[in-house]
């Protein structure tokens, strides 16, 4: 896996889909199913290209809440509490890239288990 890899952020469309979803019922505004998985899908999609630098999740976040049409005032509050978000995102990131890599080998034969070692006298 290369270092810096920023395509697999599993923890990245969490949070993002999560707080849109804060944003529409703190202001209030009521969403249908079909508007919440829309919106999931577009956040699957825009996650695909964020940099990997603090708080561009909150780029992200204000464009797919303009696009919505909901309130980008919901972006200020989440700010507040996006550093320590920002540590889980990571987290989730990275356990999902180690994870992806793991399968990838296991599926291409390439990961040894402890049963498969080799043990020389």
């Amino acid at each position: 896996l290369p270092t810096g890899y920023s395509f697999n952020l599993d923890g990245s469309t969490l949070y993002l889909a999560i707080a849109s979803v804060f944003v529409a019922q703190a202001a209030g505004v009521e969403m249908s199913f079909g508007q919440q998985l829309l919106m999931m899908l577009t956040l699957m999609l825009t996650t695909k290209g964020i940099a990997a630098v603090p708080r561009a999740s909150l780029v992200i976040l204000s464009g797919t809440l303009a696009s919505f049409g909901l309130p980008l005032e919901g972006v200020a509050i989440i700010l507040g509490v996006d550093e320590l978000m920002d540590m889980a995102r990571t987290t989730v990131n990275l356990v999902g890239n180690c994870l992806a890599s793991a399968v990838m080998a296991r599926w291409e034969g390439e990961l040894k288990t402890e049963d498969q070692t080799v043990t020389s006298l």
